[in-house]
């Protein structure tokens, strides 16, 4: 696994083995940043990373938190309740020499403290098959996480059936092998 773009382009990621997590694959990641930096009429012709604050909710390796800083974003925070995870992002991190730039914080994306800052691009890959996604959003949007005009992408199974917060419409809608990836505006 690897930066894509950007101004980390190339730099490998660390990964945590066995099978606890599931990174979205370098193509998928390249796709969905494609999207978002080229807009599209979908989105609204403009690029949603450059100077974002991003939030990278069930964070992993923090591989879109960290994608998104190398192509351009002010800052992101990279959200895990899992301590493998969250040594991994650290550590890419650290890797990268972003540490003023990305946080990595131990939280539940279900029951998450206040924000600090309100984020333009939301990233949320939860385990799939749980039913997460759209709690853990709208909990994200009570803390004060989801800034007004946010693009909130999604990553779930192929299979589940997503019915967004009501502030929220589908934007776009991908499907890349077992993974769906959904866009929402607010």
């Amino acid at each position: 696994m690897r930066i894509v773009g950007g101004k980390h382009r190339g730099q490998i990621l660390l990964a945590p083995s066995g099978r606890e997590l599931r990174p979205t694959s370098d193509r998928v990641r390249e796709s969905v940043f494609n999207i978002l930096t080229q807009g599209g009429e979908a989105l609204g012709a403009r690029n949603w990373v450059q100077d974002a604050y991003v939030l990278d909710g069930f964070a992993g390796t923090g591989a879109m938190g960290l994608e998104a800083v190398s192509r351009g974003a002010a800052h992101a925070t990279l959200l895990d309740n899992q301590n493998a995870a969250l040594q991994c992002c650290r550590k890419n991190i650290e890797t990268l020499q972003e540490d003023d730039n990305i946080s990595a914080y131990y939280a539940d994306c279900l029951k998450p403290r206040p924000a600090n800052q309100p984020c333009s691009l939301i990233f949320l890959d939860p385990p799939y098959g749980l039913g997460l996604t759209v709690p853990a959003l709208e909990a994200l949007v009570s803390a004060g996480w989801v800034a007004d005009k946010a693009i909130a992408v999604l990553e779930v199974d192929r299979t589940d059936e997503i019915e967004p917060p009501p502030e929220f419409n589908i934007l776009d809608d991908r499907h890349y092998g077992k993974a769906r990836i959904l866009f929402l505006g607010n």
